[in-house]
């Protein structure tokens, strides 16, 4: 239908404009005239800020989180067994994987918390390390404590 068949005085080929084209044309005009404002108000952005300021050691942190993780299960198999043995390194572990989660959240963060968590971090790693090195002969565990390790190294090394 064109205009002109609802109102005679109108061009004779004028299309009408359906409110679903009003409604797209606005929100168009609306969606670029808000990238430009936010593109504007944004000069100079530094994006290198976004990247973790301790990679290494954030790196260490989520591999000792991945090898608690393991761990965790092998003693959690371990006691359906009927083998309690490892219950002091289930618990060490599950202690470190609370720190660590953290740790790990700050530092990709660049929080302001991350020196005065890192020492918490370190005892920590340390405890869970000596402990499943106790139990040396069961992969996990010992794959646990080689991470632990290297964490408290890369705390080391970033914060001296």
């Amino acid at each position: 239908m064109t205009v002109n068949e609802q109102d005679p005085t109108c061009a004779q080929d004028t299309p009408a404009v359906s409110r679903r084209q009003l409604l797209l044309g606005a929100g168009a005009a609306l969606a670029a005239g808000y990238a430009g404002v936010a593109t504007a108000a944004m000069p100079g952005h530094d994006h290198s800020k976004h990247a973790p300021q301790h990679l290494d050691l954030l790196t260490a942190v989520d591999d000792c989180l991945a090898k608690g993780q393991r761990c965790i299960a092998h003693c959690l198999v371990s006691f359906k067994e009927g083998d309690i043995s490892l219950a002091e390194c289930a618990a060490k572990v599950h202690e470190m994987q609370a720190v660590c989660n953290g740790f790990s959240y700050l530092l990709a963060a660049n929080s302001g918390y991350t020196a005065a968590y890192q020492k918490l971090c370190e005892t920590v790693c340390s405890d869970c390390a000596k402990e499943c090195r106790k139990h040396d002969e069961h992969h996990e565990c010992r794959a646990c404590a080689e991470a632990c390790e290297a964490t408290v190294e890369a705390i080391k090394l970033s914060f001296g």
